[in-house]
């Protein structure tokens, strides 16, 4: 796995076993920061960039990023005899090969090539240099003045190719020669839930594309990661949940993890109404006068692909009106009730991230289902009736890290200081599991 140039002595060291106490400095230190974009996104790792959805047709493209390097994602044309092992999708890094320019400035589009405005290098759409300007020089009578050097080979100048896998319809992509293969990567444990959602009875299921939102979050990109894989923190810090019972502590539940600890998936059943005393006396986010004035907004319909076997118990089905998938590092998989989106972890420096949100239904919805997936989205994005609440408090906690960065630690011990998978939610062990992954692939 490549490991960062930085010199250990320059970093700060996490003192004691375990990963239950977070020190403040992995969130604030702009070097640690720098040796997780080499070890983690630009290293041995499958970062998320898209939706094959998004680039439906060929010379389609969309902007993505792994860690902060901006990529494209792009339709490529595929010869017939290669379809069955070609998915035709390439991601390549905006990156001029010649004087280093972001060569494309749209979000979105299509094009039968990419050109630098600069100096008009243009790049096929997999990358390969196709052609320059004044390649062999420019000839006046016999003489001819300039032209790249002898031996100059447009294969040896192409932009900066990422290896690619697609799982259905899913698009990810790599820097790393070494990252394991996709599946592999993913883990037994994480794969059934992937295909929960994506897979249908005759392969991957097609998707449509919803709508989009995007936020920038003031706080460290762990920290959202964190968010998804707490069970602790729905049914109190979101009015929503907790009183109109969409995540509640008293819940049929389960916290499923890959053998190393970096992915997860949040599993969870939803209550009808809220009068369970037990885990709302004394919440304050518990408003047993609060009601709808659109009742539509929780117009959940059970869907045939929710009831699935158990995969941890086999000839058992399971009916999760929730999922919550935490592929690390990039990408949140989100399934609550009908709403299903995913959601991009874009890194902006130790102290900020971007946080893109893509909802999608399936090709197969009756309009009533797209209006109801619709409306339940706002439930969710930047302005939505609950994802509000983790925006605001992810900056509050990265404002606190910062007045006692050198001195404090996190309290992550709810449910013990383990990071074994739980048949509840009253548990911490997801953020821990993760941070222990977290400590040996960053050297610490």
């Amino acid at each position: 796995m490549p490991q960062s140039t930085l010199p250990d002595a320059v970093l700060p060291r996490w003192a004691g076993a375990g990963s239950s106490r977070v020190p403040f400095w992995a969130y604030t230190d702009a070097q640690l920061y720098q040796r997780e974009l080499d070890n983690i996104f630009y290293g041995a790792h499958w970062c998320y960039v898209g939706l094959e959805v998004e680039i439906p047709n060929i010379g389609d493209y969309r902007l993505s990023h792994v860690g902060e390097r901006q990529v494209l994602m792009v339709r490529d044309r595929v010869a017939p005899r290669d379809r069955a092992t070609d998915h035709g999708i390439r991601v390549i890094e905006n990156r001029c090969a010649h004087r280093g320019v972001r060569f494309c400035q749209n979000q979105h589009g299509n094009a039968r090539s990419f050109v630098c405005p600069y100096h008009q290098w243009t790049y096929k759409l997999n990358g390969d240099l196709a052609g320059l300007p004044f390649k062999d020089g420019v000839k006046e009578g016999d003489a001819t003045h300039g032209g790249m050097p002898e031996g100059f080979d447009l294969k040896d100048h192409g932009l900066t190719k990422l290896r690619v896998a697609v799982l259905h319809g899913l698009v990810f992509a790599t820097f790393s020669a070494d990252t394991e293969p996709l599946e592999v990567y993913l883990g037994v444990n994480i794969l059934p839930w992937i295909d929960r959602i994506f897979k249908g009875p005759d392969g991957a299921r097609k998707l449509t594309l919803l709508g989009y939102n995007r936020q920038r979050i003031p706080g460290n990109w762990k920290l959202m990661m964190e968010n998804i894989k707490d069970p602790y923190h729905p049914g109190l810090l979101h009015t929503w949940f907790v009183t109109f019972g969409l995540w509640r502590a008293d819940q049929k539940s389960r916290m499923v993890m890959d053998a190393r600890g970096r992915h997860a998936v949040m599993i969870s059943r939803r209550n009808e109404g809220g009068s369970n005393t037990a885990v709302t006396q004394g919440v304050t986010s518990f408003k047993a006068d609060m009601a709808l004035q659109d009742d539509r907004l929780l117009d959940v319909v059970p869907e045939p692909w929710w009831k699935v076997d158990d995969p941890s118990c086999p000839g058992t089905a399971i009916t999760p009106t929730v999922t919550m998938i935490t592929l690390f590092p990039s990408l949140i998989i989100q399934q609550q009730v009908n709403s299903l989106s995913t959601r991009h972890i874009v890194p902006r420096g130790n102290g900020e991230f971007d946080f893109v949100w893509t909802h999608f239904g399936f090709a197969d919805d009756a309009p009533e289902m797209t209006r109801r997936r619709l409306r339940q989205a706002n439930l969710f994005g930047p302005a939505g009736f609950v994802s509000a609440d983790d925006g605001e408090v992810i900056q509050f906690s990265q404002e606190g890290f910062a007045q006692a960065e050198k001195a404090g630690q996190t309290l992550c011990e709810l449910g013990g200081t383990g990071t074994e998978m739980t048949e509840h939610m009253v548990t911490e062990t997801l953020i821990r599991s993760m941070y222990a992954y977290w400590r040996k692939v960053m050297g610490l």
